[in-house]
């Protein structure tokens, strides 16, 4: 991986770094808040862009991950665990479970069909929530307190909280590029580039796409238990398909399969969406026809994340298809 690639990855993460010091000469308390919550959805989005620049899956039921993690937090605290790490080891283990049982039977399916699939999936465990009283059903449930961190109440402080989620999207970030990196990301993105001809290498198509699967639930569940964290609340809002489509047009707005570009993505849209709800209520009016436009004009890192500049027509051939992979 050349240095020069790195570059825009070294100065992303070192502008979020320094933006707590910025946010004191403004609104710090409410900067610090919008920052913690964009860095979460930037790690749930650098997930849903792993699986879909190297795996090229297309999920739209990704948010799900979200709510498992955030309802993990909910179910230890009411059991008396309020240790962060045990949280967010119960998170991936039955968001690996759920990935692991539900990509078994998507990853059947190919295309449309597939993303059909995730929706559905999504949509189920949406309502499954819903329907739990214990829970608070569709209103959510109310966090007594945040999570401890080493038996000590760190996550109080936004401070400290900002830069706990900005390690863990830093982490997350180092092992996805590593594991792009690996044998196994090379098998994974030559599986995306061309099928038949991996399968005649002898790689197994289904085997590989279901442990990227896996990989990127389990990272998008330690995004929702700090996202409960974030808000004291979990409801099943976290994994509806409007979010699973919100964390979609964060990693495309980025440039699908650049990873970085994904975190880039997150900030761009969620500081856009602030900015247009100060002018007025209809936020999506406006943003809508600008995300289409950023798609129709804009330029992107490219599907195999080579930081190549290329023309328009080709790249929107290029995306169709990765994305039939």
């Amino acid at each position: 991986m050349s240095v020069r690639s790195q570059t825009p990855a070294v100065l992303l993460f070192a502008g979020l770094a320094l933006f707590p010091f910025a946010a004191r000469f403004g609104a710090q308390a409410y900067l610090l808040s919008l920052g913690a919550r964009t860095l979460i959805l930037a790690l749930a989005a650098l997930s849903l862009d792993f699986l879909v620049g190297q795996a090229a899956l297309v999920s739209f039921g990704h948010a799900a991950y979200l709510g498992i993690g955030a309802y993990a937090v909910a179910l230890a605290s009411m059991a008396g665990i309020d240790d962060l790490f045990l949280q967010a080891l119960a998170a991936i283990i039955v968001a690996t479970l759920f990935a692991a049982l539900t990509g078994y039977v998507s990853l059947r399916a190919r295309g449309v069909y597939y993303i059909m699939s995730t929706l559905a999936f999504g949509q189920m465990l949406y309502f499954l929530f819903v329907s739990l009283s214990v829970f608070g059903g569709d209103d959510g449930y109310t966090l007594s307190n945040r999570s401890r961190l080493f038996d000590e109440p760190w996550l109080t402080s936004d401070f400290s909280f900002y830069y706990i989620c900005l390690a863990a999207l830093g982490l997350a970030y180092l092992l996805l590029r590593r594991i792009a990196g690996s044998r196994f990301g090379r098998v994974l993105n030559a599986i995306r580039q061309n099928p038949l001809r991996a399968g005649a290498l002898g790689f197994r198509r289904f085997q590989f796409q279901l442990a990227a699967c896996v990989i990127a639930g389990a990272i998008a569940a330690v995004a929702g238990t700090l996202l409960a964290n974030q808000s004291e609340f979990v409801a099943p809002a976290f994994m509806s398909w409007q979010r699973s489509g919100e964390l979609l047009v964060m990693t495309i707005l980025g440039g699908v399969g650049s990873l970085w570009g994904a975190v880039l993505g997150a900030i761009v849209y969620l500081t856009l969406e602030e900015a247009l709800s100060l002018l007025t209520d209809q936020t999506h009016v406006i943003l809508g026809p600008l995300l289409v436009a950023v798609a129709l004009f804009g330029r992107r890192g490219g599907c195999a994340a080579d930081d190549r500049d290329v023309d328009v027509p080709r790249w929107l051939w290029h995306d169709f298809r990765c994305l039939q992979g």
